[in-house]
């Protein structure tokens, strides 16, 4: 496990390939629409498992 990840990066980088997509025409506004409202859930669920999973040990 590492805990150097970044969730707003992750979530740049997924956000950013659905948009290429869209450029492309592999997706219409619908279609991005639908992708973008699960890749904010998966965020979200994310965020809510790395919350508070660290913690320094006692010295």
């Amino acid at each position: 496990m590492t805990y150097n990840f970044d969730p707003e990066k992750w979530y740049e980088n997924h956000r950013a390939v659905l948009e290429e997509r869209r450029r492309r025409g592999e997706l219409d506004d619908a279609q991005l629409a639908r992708e973008l409202e699960e890749l904010d859930r998966r965020l979200e669920e994310m965020v809510q498992r790395l919350d508070g999973t660290y913690q320094l040990p006692r010295s």
